[in-house]
């Protein structure tokens, strides 16, 4: 009799090890949370590489990004590192948002055309490079929101001097357009390297 009461203990012991073993497991973040921002993240890059997604598209984009990755941090801390249900049905609505906005972006009229000049091409491979930058991660959402914000304010600049000038720049807001993209190609370059 005590030796089928110990095989049962032992028996109860051996199959709730599993259970005991998930319980253990230190705090990871949700796969699927995590995957669906990078998917979006290289979707976003994507839209910028092809020009599909215009300077100000992608800054609204990777701002609204940025806002739902600090709210997941805060769902996050304020639960030891988990979220509930009701936070991940509320993070997937505005993931499914997100998803849906950068559909609409890519698939509208609007692209980024930087035209055939030196001033267009600059801006060109910099719009490259955020995009590699959030392709491989080495720029945060916010970082990139950032500097489109920057990218998108030089563009208007342009197109305000242009229209001034009947098309043309000045030598004068060539050489302030240039400084202000050495500026942005900083900016980038350190958004891209401070290890975030």
């Amino acid at each position: 009799m005590q030796r089928k009461i110990f095989m049962l203990a032992v028996a109860v012991l051996i199959s709730s090890g599993p259970a005991f073993a998930q319980q253990t497991q230190p705090n990871q973040p949700d796969p699927t949370v995590h995957q669906r921002r990078e998917n979006q993240q290289d979707r976003i890059a994507n839209g910028v590489g092809s020009g599909q997604l215009t300077a100000g598209e992608t800054k609204n984009i990777e701002g609204r990004e940025a806002n739902l990755n600090r709210e997941i941090k805060d769902d996050r801390s304020a639960d030891n590192g988990k979220l509930t249900q009701q936070e991940r049905q509320q993070i997937n609505k505005q993931q499914n948002n997100l998803s849906h906005s950068i559909y609409q972006d890519k698939h509208n009229a609007n692209q980024a055309h930087f035209g055939n000049n030196e001033v267009g091409q600059r801006r060109e491979n910099q719009q490259d490079r955020i995009a590699n930058g959030i392709r491989n991660g080495s720029m945060s959402a916010g970082e990139a929101a950032r500097t489109e914000n920057r990218e998108q304010g030089i563009n208007q600049q342009v197109h305000a001097d242009r229209q001034a000038n009947g098309g043309k720049l000045t030598g004068q807001e060539h050489r302030q357009i240039n400084r202000e993209q050495n500026g942005a190609s900083r900016q980038i370059y350190r958004q891209k390297h401070n290890g975030r």
